[in-house]
């Protein structure tokens, strides 16, 4: 009995497998061979790629947004383009009858404005339409229509290669799908309320939704003035905005109401917008449209810990943005959103993720965050409003730098220098790969700058007498214990001198001729200076020993700042509505001239490499203003003001200088002036250095440089107690 049983327990065991061989045979046949994709292989239009797919499958491609959704850096960009010229950006000409948005406008006028633009489309390796892709909601006044045409007929399109899409709205009611109206090939999107669907890593942007009125340069500073301990506000969670009846986004609005506690979570929406909101109203409209009235907005985003940044009817919002300067914690309840720069941003450390089907749990969760973790998150909300997302050419920069990160070989910026002061935007890394040789990362990496300093000495006047003044400058900080090398910048139109003219020092002195005579060779990244710290003096300057050394011990302990002796202020004149510039001796203080000062080598990377050609080229012009920019630029990076030290004797002697140099030289004042030994003596020199001001500042898109009444003196610095109990002696004796 048992052997009948196992042998119909067989029967039916190789029956099944028989058939299951069968209906595989047949399968196959019917299919025919399956053809693998490769990662990159974009086979959408192929006869074979439609048969040998799902529907499923084959209704994702029809819907997808664009062909390429398999292009990465590797297989839809062309990297020959970006070897010969380095990373270059070309906008098309504008066309003739075409409208262009303003925030469209502005992001062309950012790109055209930076250091990346070029004017040839032969030395390009990206490239930007001047057709405004900005809006594609059909129902919108600012969509264009026939894109796909007009986009086709350009000679240089090559099927999207190399090429970047702007886009902030895509899609219409009622679905709002991310389809752009045209296709995009190959190229690249940098998009707002991105999917992470959609979204290709490694070769598309995501940048945040941001308005019309958004500021094109510069941008408002963000708004946490204090780091307030504890970090508590007013409210604890608060939202205010539409609320969607039905359709796309409306889930997780609608529910809002279940969480409102009308005390320290607030979260306000209104049905009233749209045209025909009356006719849909449901039978909490009018509660709320009445609750809704009663609060300001821009005051409860003030006055609150947390902002909540639900979803409309895109995954994108406004909230975003004004919760970040604010210093309003965003609690981001958009599933599936692509967080603008997340290729780059740490949002953990700024933003609360959380999950629209979990909206119940969220008060809890944000009670339970520890004030220490608050006030972090805060802080960094206004680093990364104030370094990426303030202006609008901020948000274009931060979206070039990020596909020139992918693009150069040298290697790209770590997580570190995107989320840390100053940001990427002003740490480049074709200076160095190494955090430590940058100013800003010292204490993070627990070391300190090279204790030896590269003095560099800016001379333009011919070397006629051992009595002058760059001399005995020369003699003075080469005594220092600190001073590693001396460079004399030969500026002068006159012939170098002989080597015997330059005194004897205990340390080398390198003179090297100045690059066109210009003043802006004076920061040049001279491949000499091999030390962090750079003081850079004018040949007219009078500094002791004594003096250097306390310059340079105080700088060791702000190495991101300039330190030094003469100080300058500005101010804001109301009836002429200008920046203005003064040298009166007070306590305040917004620069420290370069004459005698000392700062970071890193910053004269950055004044040739990242300043426009037009502003070093007007300091060149007027032979003037390159000390003002080299502080517009230090105090844009650490938004500090620089340090003063000690006062010295460097402001009486600059002008007694202008009219004892001609008796020096033995010689008439004009021909001092022609030599430019002596700018101070120039009756223009102060007004072109109010226009430099201002010139300056409409560049930066604000005003960067910061007031300061610091002064840092000796200890017992003119105390009343024994000159020989005091380090720095000397320096009383001036």
């Amino acid at each position: 009995m048992q052997a009948k049983k196992r042998y119909l327990i067989l029967l039916s065991a190789g029956a099944c497998l028989s058939l299951l061989f069968y209906l595989a045979a047949a399968v196959a046949a019917l299919l025919g061979p399956l053809i693998p994709l490769q990662p990159w292989e974009d086979r959408t239009d192929t006869e074979e790629y439609n048969v040998h797919i799902s529907p499923r499958q084959k209704r994702d491609v029809n819907t997808s947004v664009y062909r390429g959704r398999r292009c990465r850096m590797e297989s839809c960009f062309d990297h020959s383009l970006c070897q010969k010229n380095g990373f270059k950006v070309y906008v098309y000409p504008q066309q003739k009858g075409e409208k262009i948005s303003e925030s469209y406008q502005n992001i062309l006028a950012s790109i055209e404005s930076s250091r990346f633009y070029t004017s040839d489309p032969g030395q390009a390796c990206l490239f930007i339409l001047s057709l405004d892709t900005l809006d594609r909601d059909q129902l919108s006044p600012q969509y264009v229509h026939n894109l796909k045409t007009k986009i086709q007929s350009l000679p240089l399109w090559n099927d999207g290669r190399n090429h970047l899409i702007f886009n902030l709205y895509s899609g219409t009611w009622p679905d709002y799908t991310e389809d752009l109206g045209f296709d995009i090939g190959q190229a690249m999107l940098a998009k707002a309320s991105i999917s992470t669907e959609n979204f290709r890593p490694n070769f598309d942007v995501s940048i945040p939704l941001f308005s019309k009125d958004h500021a094109r340069t510069g941008g408002d500073r963000g708004f946490l003035k204090y780091n307030t301990i504890p970090p508590f506000r007013k409210y604890m969670l608060v939202f205010k905005g539409k609320r969607y009846l039905t359709g796309i986004g409306s889930d997780t609005r609608n529910a809002l109401y279940h969480v409102h506690n009308a005390e320290d979570v607030v979260l306000l929406t209104t049905c009233k917008h749209g045209k025909d909101w009356k006719k849909h109203k449901d039978a909490r409209c009018d509660k709320d449209n009445a609750e809704y009235d009663k609060y300001d907005y821009k005051e409860m985003l003030h006055n609150s810990t947390f902002c909540l940044v639900p979803r409309g009817r895109r995954l994108g919002s406004f909230r975003f943005l004004e919760a970040l300067q604010a210093a309003c914690v965003p609690v981001m309840l958009s599933n599936g959103w692509e967080l603008p720069f997340s290729e780059i941003i740490d949002w953990k450390t700024a933003a609360v993720i959380g999950d629209e089907r979990l909206l119940l749990q969220i008060p809890t969760t944000v009670r339970s965050i520890h004030q220490d973790k608050i006030l972090s998150l805060r802080q960094q909300t206004q680093f990364l409003w104030e370094a990426y997302f303030s202006s609008v050419e901020k948000i274009v920069l931060t979206t070039l730098e990020i596909i020139q990160d992918r693009v150069l070989e040298q290697g790209s910026r770590s997580p570190l220098m995107w989320n840390s002061h100053p940001g990427g935007l002003f740490a480049l890394p074709q200076y160095s790969s190494y955090l430590g040789d940058f100013p800003f990362y010292y204490a993070t990496l627990g070391i300190r700058p090279y204790p030896k300093f590269t003095a560099v000495i800016h001379a333009v006047s011919p070397l006629v007498s051992q009595s002058q003044p760059i001399l005995k400058l020369l003699v003075s900080v080469a005594k220092s214990q600190y001073c590693a090398q001396i460079i004399v910048l030969w500026n002068s139109d006159k012939p170098l001198p002989a080597k015997h003219r330059w005194p004897a020092t205990s340390v080398p002195v390198i003179v090297i001729e100045g690059e066109n005579k210009v003043m802006s060779s004076r920061f040049l990244p001279y491949d000499t200076i091999v030390t962090d710290a750079v003081l850079s003096l004018d040949e007219d300057t009078v500094l002791s020993t004594t003096e250097v050394d306390f310059a340079f011990t105080v700088w060791q302990s702000f190495p991101e700042r300039i330190v030094g002796y003469p100080a300058r202020s500005h101010f804001w004149d109301g009836n002429k509505e200008r920046w203005g510039y003064t040298s009166k001796w007070t306590n305040d203080y917004s620069m420290v001239l370069t004459g005698a000062a000392i700062y970071h080598r890193y910053y004269h990377f950055l004044y040739t490499h990242f300043l426009p050609v037009s502003l070093k080229a007007m300091v060149d012009q007027l032979a003037n203003c390159e000390d003002i920019l080299m502080n517009f630029l230090v105090s844009a990076v650490t938004k500090l003001p620089p340090i003063k030290v000690t006062q010295g004797i460097f402001q009486c002697f600059a002008n007694a200088y202008s009219k004892l140099l001609p008796l020096l030289l033995n010689t008439n004042v004009s021909t001092v002036n022609s030599s430019r030994a002596s700018r101070w003596a120039d009756p223009d020199h102060f007004a072109q250095r109010q226009t430099c001001m201002n010139k300056f500042a409409s560049w930066f898109g604000a005003m960067p440089l910061v007031h300061s009444q610091m002064r840092l003196d000796p200890v017992l610095f003119k105390d009343q107690v024994s000159i020989l109990r005091k380090k720095y002696r000397d320096i009383e004796r001036l």
